[in-house]
């Protein structure tokens, strides 16, 4: 009896392919243009109210008026908004005020959360699991806004710098974030320095947070952004116009409830014209962010998904 051998036919495969994802199929042009049409149109958005803020900061009083508003082309370049906030006064102390607070804050919240966060990760330290539920029922819980002001007030922080760095020093959130990334750090190297004979903080200093720079370039970005961004416990605990931080300030510019003795001056005469001013101040606040962002852009992933899945 002779065997029939199945002869392979040309052009076709014998065993289909499974079918895959959709996710892991390659785009088609239609679906690459798509895509690339969807990211330009957000880029725009987004870049685009950016662009009239900046151009309209740096046009002239007649410009503005000949645009009626907000300019978006660019017709002669003059800094003479910038030259009137940063030439002394109370924006410039208020900027150095935010600086500063932004400074202090952000140190002191790293300090704090970082501290926390270690003895959180210790399983075996004492008391953690209640103290990590007091710290979560707080997220969920809070005493309110009158409690907080008349505590702060007790406390006698009214009018001072404390009051806008002490009410908003700790963020439960980032502290479980960093628990989760320090968790994630393999127990054997913990556990041959405590051979070799160090101590918790030389452990945290020397193994932990060096392990640890993407999860805390992301945790320090978060808390200097919130110190830098933050205007509500100004508004409500300091009532010195010449504490103010700069985003208070431009809430005032913007709103005109209130412009500085200088500027005002100069807006009277029309030497300046007060929306280039609005702008500017605006400019100004963003900055800092807009220029910090993409160096710690690339930390994001490691250390937002890495310590939010080992948690």
């Amino acid at each position: 009896m002779t065997a029939v051998i199945d002869k392979p036919v040309r052009g076709r495969r014998r065993w289909a392919a499974p079918p895959r994802p959709v996710w892991e199929e390659q785009p088609t042009r239609a679906g690459l243009a798509g895509k690339g049409l969807v990211l330009t149109l957000a880029c725009l958005a987004i870049l685009f109210p950016l662009w009239i803020v900046v151009v309209t900061s740096l046009s002239s009083r007649r410009t503005i008026d000949e645009a009626g508003g907000l300019v978006m082309v660019p017709k002669g370049i003059t800094f003479i908004a910038y030259r009137e906030l940063l030439g002394g006064g109370q924006v410039t102390r208020a900027a150095l005020v935010s600086v500063l607070v932004t400074l202090v804050g952000t140190l002191f919240s790293m300090t704090v959360s970082v501290l926390c966060a270690y003895g959180l990760s210790r399983t075996g330290s004492l008391g953690h699991r209640w103290i990590l539920m007091i710290l979560l029922a707080t997220m969920f819980f809070s005493a309110g806004l009158i409690p907080t002001y008349l505590l702060v007030q007790t406390l006698g922080l009214t009018d001072t710098y404390l009051a806008l760095i002490l009410p908003s020093a700790v963020s439960v959130f980032n502290i479980l974030v960093l628990r989760g990334f320090f968790m994630g750090i393999s127990p054997e190297l913990v556990d041959s320095a405590r051979i070799d004979g160090a101590g918790d903080l030389r452990i945290l200093w020397q193994i932990v947070m060096p392990l640890s720079r993407a999860v805390l370039a992301v945790i320090t970005l978060f808390y200097a952004v919130g110190y830098w961004s933050a205007w509500f416990n100004a508004s409500l605990y300091l009532n010195d116009q010449s504490m103010l931080p700069l985003q208070n300030v431009m809430i005032q510019l913007v709103q005109k409830q209130e412009a500085p003795v200088g500027l005002a001056q100069s807006i009277k005469t029309g030497q300046l014209s007060g929306l280039a001013v609005q702008m500017a101040v605006m400019v100004m606040a963003l900055l800092p962010v807009a220029v910090l962002s993409p160096f710690v852009q690339k930390h994001f992933r490691k250390g937002m998904l890495t310590g939010a899945v080992k948690g």
